[in-house]
């Protein structure tokens, strides 16, 4: 009867990652350039130790999440630092710890500082891993492969001049997990960020457009309430062995 309940328990327990990651996907259905994980789904793992030789526990091998990158719905805004990025490009930013890590937003903007920013306030890196500065008095455009220039305003009729080179990189070849701080990172960095060598597509990006989030509603209700109603199922299985354990013990009490 032990056994039972601990099986199902576990079951239980093991499953709250993926809704961890349901209401993640939920909560950032707006959020630019935000891609979905990898659902991790529970494997069956043998447990020594004392006690029967039968205890077997469905566990989540990893917790890590490992983001589906791909190209999602585009939108155009006409904005010269707005770029998304196609089929497997990422760029790399400077994350809150200090370290390199990768992103699909494209909101940039130039800081106060003149650094070229995203609009959550993370800096941009070309390539080398230093951030881009822009001019003052300038306007910046970035092309297809990720150059970026600058025009004087007071010369318009000057050809603009080349200021640095996003840090882009293709991600085909490489697994992305994401990070705490919402970042991308290769596989194995451990937290740590750090560059990685770019995949065999070429990166591009689109001026003047963003690329939105890849997550459905419909579809995150629908695994939500499957995973709620086989939650409920769980439940209700525990409390049936109580019961007849419960009954088990009335009857050995009267025998």
């Amino acid at each position: 009867m032990d056994r039972s309940i601990y099986t199902v328990l576990a079951a239980a327990t093991s499953s709250t990652f993926q809704r961890v990651q349901l209401t993640n996907d939920l909560a950032n259905l707006s959020t630019v350039g935000y891609k979905r994980a990898s659902q991790t789904r529970p494997s069956t793992a043998f447990l020594n130790g004392p006690g029967f030789p039968s205890r077997y526990q469905p566990v989540v091998q990893s917790r890590v999440e490992f983001v589906e990158i791909g190209s999602g719905p585009f939108q155009e805004t006409g904005e010269n630092l707005h770029v998304a990025m196609a089929d497997k490009t990422v760029m790399s930013v400077q994350a809150p710890s200090g370290d390199v890590a990768f992103t699909r937003r494209g909101d940039m903007r130039i800081s106060t500082d003149g650094f070229l920013e995203l609009a959550n306030g993370l800096l941009v890196l070309g390539e080398g891993g230093a951030p881009i500065t822009a001019p003052a008095d300038s306007s910046i455009t970035i092309a297809s492969d990720g150059q970026v220039f600058s025009s004087l305003l007071q010369a318009p009729d000057v050809a603009p001049v080349a200021i640095g080179q996003l840090g882009l990189r293709d991600a085909s070849g490489v697994n992305l997990v994401r990070r705490v701080d919402g970042l991308y990172e290769a596989e194995g960095s451990n937290g740590q960020g750090g560059d990685f060598a770019t995949g065999p597509e070429p990166v591009s990006v689109q001026s003047g457009a963003l690329e939105g989030s890849d997550a459905n509603a419909v579809d995150i209700m629908v695994n939500l309430l499957d995973f709620y109603r086989s939650f409920e199922t769980q439940m209700k299985v525990i409390k049936s062995i109580e019961e007849l354990d419960q009954n088990g013990s009335q009857m050995m009490q009267a025998s």
